[in-house]
């Protein structure tokens, strides 16, 4: 306990210095800006600032990620309020109360309550990532190749419920990352796998220009197809009334916890958190009338459980090396890009590192406070800048990521590919966080499988012997049956009031 206390204090001596609280406020400056305009996402901004990151040392870069990250579902509570657009989909449980309060000349006073739920809902989050990742890190020590490679597909079968309610989707858009990632040669013998005679695929389709790709370029895409509205005008303070927030400690503390453990299931998504706490705040609130109307209360709740839920997503990445969002699976690529494996070996390989992430997160939580109540109007010129003008500039981004990188053409080609192929996927219903899972998870489940092979002398037994092998198959194999509908009936009528909230 106390090496533990003693790391984590040396985590946070290693972020008071000049360049990490400059890199700090930087990447949450990014993220804000980025979660300001509608139809951006904490992905894109992730994957982007990748591509700028990948020449500074892994905490720098891991530093600049995580607050960015922070910083962006932040920043879609901006347009949640002033344009009833949210910025995330993680802020769409803020649009309706902090909509509401904007439109009755109080957009400041809603947006004061959104800072301080999200800065309560990341400190709730910063005290269960110190506490519970080491723990369920140590755990997961006694991993080997066999269960890696459940691992690894428990986390293709996640992906299903990353994003979206079709897990068939899902699951087809995770087998195409695992296909894609097997590009180029294999991990043990270096033999040409479907390359189909093209020696620039050698090397395979590295993870960033396809990250930028599916979050980026198709992004640019979507939004250029997307309408715009007009901005509400702010007109009262943005300081938050410590009386009012006081009010509605239980609302907070409540919500935190929601977050958190909705970010521990692994594809349950950043606005799960804000919608459950939602609906719980509504339950135990004394002015259920006032809910979708302006309520204090729903507004503090949104917030508080969907910025609560990143440490939470973040805990299962570092511990499991299965990451519980979409931005969380890019944030877990860029930590991979830098030489940082998520997973269990992580507390043999790099025992510091999980520190050094609370410390940046604690980091994030403050630069949201500082930006929140100091930077609010000259941020809402953001909001109004032409998409024609900043999608350009965006995707000049892009190619500079792709090929800054190697410094390969093909780099930018299979970008613009992916790209291409992710605009139209997305049209047709089909999300892009479990195809990069699939790609990252596609090495892994790899190399496991066959070294398990090895070890085993081709036989499959021991990844059905062995006790976590037996646990994750049969959570893999039931969370494909629980999608058959006639399963899912027999589960609605075993549990009645599972089929009443859906009826609502």
């Amino acid at each position: 306990m106390f090496i533990g206390l003693s790391e984590l204090g040396q985590a946070y001596l290693s972020v008071l210095n000049p360049l990490s609280l400059a890199y700090g406020l930087g990447g949450a400056l990014c993220g804000i800006l980025v979660g300001c305009l509608p139809g951006l996402s904490a992905t894109l901004c992730i994957a982007l600032l990748t591509t700028l990151t990948v020449k500074l040392d892994a905490n720098h870069a891991v530093l600049i990620l995580v607050c960015s990250y922070v910083g962006t579902l932040y920043g879609g509570s901006r347009s949640a309020i002033l344009l009833n657009i949210p910025g995330t989909a993680a802020n769409a449980a803020s649009c309706a109360d902090g909509h509401a309060l904007a439109q009755r000349g109080e957009a400041g006073r809603a947006i004061g309550i959104a800072t301080s739920g999200a800065f309560t809902g990341v400190l709730c989050g910063v005290i269960c990532l110190a506490a519970f990742t080491p723990l369920l890190a140590r755990v997961a020590l006694s991993f080997g190749s066999y269960e890696f490679f459940w691992l690894a597909l428990f986390g293709v079968t996640i992906s299903g419920r990353i994003v979206g309610n079709d897990p068939v989707r899902g699951w087809l858009m995770g087998l195409l990352g695992l296909f894609v990632a097997q590009i180029g040669q294999d991990g043990l013998y270096a033999h040409d796998r479907f390359t189909f005679g093209f020696d620039e695929m050698s090397g395979g389709i590295a993870l960033i220009p396809a990250l930028v790709g599916a979050f980026g370029f198709s992004e640019i895409l979507t939004t250029l197809t997307t309408p715009t509205t007009t901005v509400v005008n702010l007109q009262d303070s943005v300081r938050p009334r410590f009386r009012e927030v006081f009010q509605y400690w239980q609302t907070a503390l409540r919500s935190g916890a929601i977050g958190v453990l909705t970010g521990l299931l692994p594809g349950i998504g950043e606005d799960a958190g804000a919608w459950m706490s939602y609906g719980a705040a509504r339950i135990f609130s004394k002015e259920k009338d006032q809910f979708g109307k302006g309520s204090i209360d729903g507004l503090m709740a949104a917030e508080t459980g969907d910025m609560s839920s990143i440490p939470g997503h973040i805990i299962p990445c570092l511990a499991l090396g299965v990451p519980g969002s979409a931005p969380s699976a890019v944030l877990m690529a860029a930590m991979i890009i830098h030489g940082v494996q998520p997973g269990p070996m992580l507390m043999i390989e790099h025992p510091q590192f999980i520190f050094d992430v609370v410390a940046f997160t604690t980091l994030a939580m403050f630069t949201i406070l500082v930006f929140g109540l100091f930077l609010v109007r000259p941020l809402l010129y953001v909001l109004r800048v032409p998409r024609p003008i900043l999608m350009p500039i965006i995707f000049l981004l892009c190619n500079i990521g792709a090929f800054a990188t190697a410094s390969r053409l093909f780099d930018i080609y299979a970008m613009v590919a992916v790209g291409l192929g992710a605009f139209f996927l997305r049209r047709r219903g089909y999300a892009m966080a479990p195809f990069v899972l699939g790609l990252v998870l596609g090495p892994l489940l790899d190399k496991s499988l066959r070294r398990g092979l090895v070890l085993s002398g081709g036989s499959l037994e021991p990844f059905f012997t062995r006790p976590i092998s037996i646990l994750l198959f049969s959570v893999i194999a039931l969370t494909v049956l629980l999608q058959i509908p006639a399963l899912q009936g027999l589960v609605a009528r075993l549990m009645p009031w599972k089929r009443e909230a859906a009826a609502n």
